[in-house]
């Protein structure tokens, strides 16, 4: 059975040599990533728990995650949530197999608070959150396709990826890791909502970042501007350091903050879903991490669908592995895009249409980079197991 694997090389200029690109990330802390973080927490330990309980994966997805915002009264000092968030964690999933029950909705709330309560230092779990499971026994028709022996993929629909990573990309994913990551043991005041926005215009770059304060950390007025002046001075520190003498940077951060009218990002919890921001699954960040308008992307949401047969999770984790390693055979200087089209029913092994773009002014080597580029997507696909292995594991990415 053929793979249908097409190379193709595009005399065009890649997005990271033009003249404008504009990269955007949701932080861990945004609603539309939460929302993400928990439909993938829950698949991942819906996996764990069929393996213990019957040996396999069974059929599940758990895609449709809605967060609804609540309320809160923040004041400089310390102010409190008065409305908790209300998080539905909504899904279908093998919920019996002949006579014998299993335990997906606790496997699912307990696998939902544990994140919150890791990830969310400044959030109560227990008292300031709402968690709802409404997670029911799956169709017919897709538990029909889902077996696992045969690796039959679930749905008619495409996964997209591209590599190397740009200098944009780049300083736009770590800005957000670094907020969220290191400089969370330096200042505490700063909360995991974050949202960073890039635009390069030839080779200036503006990145604006929003990031949710928390009160209690915070005093007054005073302690709050300075706290944003010294996360906008490390930020930038570190931007620097990223880009080195290869784009010139201007930082903006909380620019809807108007001191004059009392006008803060002031949060209790760190996270702006406390008050006034919904969230939902597939709404933010692609499965490379990033949102990218000049680039190829799916809009299948990756989080939360089974890591086996769901091609809106499998192929667009692959497409971005096989960009990666047909990236490092190539020029530094050739974007590679991949698309990954199946066919419901059809083995995901075998793809209707695999698809690798080598765009690029310099097509010369392009016979050599084809016969590289077709040996990485068969291999991929010939592995696809190990696609699963990865989700399950939390080795790789999916928002």
């Amino acid at each position: 059975m053929a793979k249908n694997i097409y190379v193709e090389g595009i005399n065009e200029i890649p997005v990271p040599l033009g003249k404008v690109e504009l990269v955007e990330r949701k932080g861990i802390g945004h609603p539309d990533s939460v929302a993400d973080a928990l439909a993938e927490q829950v698949s991942r330990a819906l996996c764990k728990m069929y393996r213990k309980e019957i040996g396999t994966v069974l059929h599940h997805n758990t895609d449709e995650t809605q967060i609804a915002a609540g309320q809160s009264n923040p004041r400089f000092g310390g102010g409190c949530v008065v409305d908790p968030v209300y998080i539905l964690l909504v899904g279908r999933a093998t919920t019996h197999v002949k006579d014998r029950s299993l335990p997906c909705k606790p496997t699912a709330l307990r696998a939902a608070r544990d994140y919150l309560r890791k990830t969310f230092p400044n959030l109560d779990a227990d008292s300031e959150v709402i968690l709802d499971a409404r997670i029911g026994q799956g169709s017919d028709d897709l538990r029909g396709v889902y077996q696992t022996s045969k690796f039959l993929a679930n749905d008619t629909s495409f996964g997209v990826g591209y590599a190397p990573y740009s200098l944009t990309d780049r300083v736009v994913l770590e800005t957000e890791e670094f907020i969220n990551g290191k400089l969370k043991n330096i200042m505490k005041g700063t909360g995991q909502d974050v949202k960073v926005m890039a635009s390069r215009v030839g080779k200036n770059l503006t990145l604006t970042v929003a990031c949710a304060m928390v009160d209690k950390y915070l005093d007054d007025e005073s302690a709050y501007v300075s706290a944003v002046q010294e996360l906008k001075d490390r930020v930038y520190d570190n931007a620097l350091k990223i880009v080195k003498n290869d784009l010139k940077v201007k930082l903006e951060v909380n620019t809807g903050d108007n001191i004059k009218k009392k006008v803060f990002y002031l949060t209790c919890t760190g996270l702006s879903q406390e008050q006034g921001d919904d969230g939902s699954v597939g709404r933010g960040n692609r499965a490379n991490g990033l949102i990218t308008p000049y680039r190829p992307m799916s809009m299948e949401a990756t989080s939360g669908k089974n890591p086996i047969t769901h091609i809106g999770k499998i192929f667009n984790i692959m497409s971005r592995l096989i960009a990666d390693d047909v990236a490092k055979k190539v020029s530094p200087d050739v974007e590679v895009r991949v698309r990954l089209l199946s066919q419901i029913g059809k083995p995901v092994t075998h793809p209707l249409n695999a698809n690798v773009q080598l765009v690029t002014k310099d097509l010369t080597q392009l016979p050599k980079w084809k016969k590289d580029a077709e040996a990485i997507v068969e291999d991929w696909l010939d592995n696809v197991d190990k696609i699963t292995d990865m989700i399950i594991d939390g080795k790789v990415r999916t928002f």
